[in-house]
């Protein structure tokens, strides 16, 4: 009963959200113009899906944002894990990180648009810069923050460098790289969608903006709702893979 619980309190105040926002729309404190009603949003998302747009649109979308934040993780992992693992490239290469790490992804738009142009390419391209980060300062967090005793015994066996990096830095940092992928996803789908708005490419971005262009603020509505569910179910599949994949807490002494 205990388990079930905060799971019960969670959906209680969804629905007294859900009920809000109807009670609101019902009585049309705000012109129901910009805001339509939970049921209304409902029907007409129903209606997106029976005909299929939404569903192209959420497969582009999703398309779209996998490839890049699976490239953003492999490529954050790696340069991690190699500019945590080499003074030379830490002293080439952090300056620069340092740098570009505070830039948000919509300040580059224009530079990929000026080169890749609005095409499909630019908005993986975007994903990819936009949610690498966190990916990559988690990376380089977690291969610095092994224990020294263990590369005292690394030194001592005569390990190779990937040796090391693959049997003792890559699970010291699994923690810290799972922490900075979850926020990456969140960023990818933000990314996507905006990206989507600008190149005017099929996907649930550019089915809202459609919307909002026409006036029909329920098709806007229905694209935050699906875009919340793909946002808590991402967030789900991670949460079981790191589950599955590190099965010991972040040492916090060993971070420091």
């Amino acid at each position: 009963m205990k388990q079930l619980r905060w799971p019960a309190f969670s959906f209680t105040f969804l629905v007294l959200i859900a009920l809000m926002w109807q009670l609101c729309a019902q009585y049309e404190l705000i012109n129901p113009l910009w805001f339509p009603s939970p049921l209304d949003t409902l029907r007409r998302l129903q209606s997106l899906v029976l005909s299929g747009e939404m569903i192209v649109s959420v497969a582009e979308t999703l398309r779209r944002m996998i490839t890049g934040f699976l490239i953003a993780c492999v490529a954050g992992v790696l340069a991690g894990g190699a500019i945590a693992s080499s003074d030379l490239l830490r002293k080439l290469l952090e300056p620069t990180v340092e740098f570009l790490r505070p830039l948000p992804a919509s300040a580059l738009v224009p530079v990929v648009i000026l080169v890749l142009g609005y095409s499909e390419r630019m908005i993986i391209v975007v994903v990819i810069l936009g949610s690498i980060w966190p990916i990559l300062l988690a990376s380089i967090h977690g291969f610095r923050s092994l224990d020294p005793r263990l590369l005292e015994v690394a030194a001592v066996l005569q390990m190779a460098p990937l040796a090391r990096a693959i049997k003792m830095q890559l699970p010291n940092a699994l923690p810290h790289i799972f922490s900075g992928v979850r926020v990456s996803i969140s960023i990818a789908l933000i990314v996507t969608v905006a990206a989507e708005m600008l190149s005017s490419q099929p996907g649930v971005g550019y089915l809202m903006l459609m919307g909002a262009r026409s006036f029909q603020s329920t098709e806007v509505f229905s694209g935050i709702l699906v875009l919340g569910v793909i946002g808590l179910v991402t967030n789900a599949l991670l949460t079981r893979l790191e589950i599955f994949f590190v099965s010991w807490p972040i040492d916090s002494q060993a971070a420091n």
